[in-house]
Order: structure tokens, then C-alpha cells, then sequence
């Protein structure tokens, strides 16, 4: 449980960057803090939002991508998050370890496909599905 000084600096953190954002709205560094910080705030459908203009801006991003993927698990699209996971792996995301502990991931990792995908990705030599 956050505590209320927490929340109310990242109010003010995302205050901060909103005013930012709306003299520059492609303030790249901005985008990124304010995404993180509207989903730590538990405000997931703006942290979509953002996460998905991010994307525009870097399509093959991996990093990114998997923030997406996050982003979509944590408002419980599991098939777009299953979709946008598999192309942030593909395009080079390889932390699996952070992966399989992310809490913004759960809604994803109840998901067969997924469970399957993983296991396949760890060990390549299995046929793919």
C-alpha cells in the first residue's frame, strides 16, 4: 500500500509532465515517465494510451513494446498483450526472468497460449506452434 506523500508526489509528478506534454506532446522522456508513472498510480487505460503513442514513435522497440504488452495485460486485453509480447521478444526483449515476475504481466501469464509460447521460447529446439 502506497503511502498518501507517495501518492500525492506522483501527482505531482504527473502534473509536472502533463504540462510538459502539452507544449511538446512528442517529448519523448516525458512520455516514458508519465506512462510509468500513470500506471504506478493505477491509472491503466492512460498508461495505454500512452504506451500506444510510444509505440508509434518506436514500432521496433523492444523495451517498449513489452511496456505495451504490460499495459494491455493490466486492462485485460490478454490477446493484444499476447500479440504485442510475442513482437517485443521478437524484436529482442530477452529478460525473461524479469517476465515471469512482472506483476503487470499476470493477467497475460494465466493464458495457455502464452504459458506455451514461454516454454517454447526456452527451449527452442521444441516444434513451434
Amino acid at each position: 500500500m502506497r503511502k498518501p506523500e507517495d501518492i500525492e508526489n506522483m501527482d505531482f509528478e504527473i502534473k509536472f509532465y502533463e504540462g510538459l506534454l502539452a507544449k511538446n506532446k512528442d517529448f519523448f522522456q516525458a512520455l516514458m515517465a508519465l506512462g510509468d508513472l500513470y500506471t504506478k498510480r493505477g491509472l491503466f487505460e492512460k498508461g495505454l494510451e500512452v504506451d500506444r503513442k510510444l509505440a508509434r514513435m518506436r514500432p521496433e522497440d523492444p523495451y517498449i513494446l513489452y511496456n505495451l504488452a504490460c499495459s494491455y495485460s493490466l486492462v485485460n486485453h490478454i490477446d493484444k498483450a499476447y500479440d504485442v509480447m510475442k513482437l517485443a521478444i521478437e524484436s529482442g526483449y530477452d529478460d525473461f526472468q524479469h517476465l515471469q515476475h512482472d506483476q503487470d504481466l499476470d493477467n497475460l501469464r494465466k493464458d495457455q497460449r502464452f504459458c506455451d509460447y514461454l516454454a517454447q521460447r526456452k527451449n527452442p529446439q521444441e516444434p513451434q506452434a
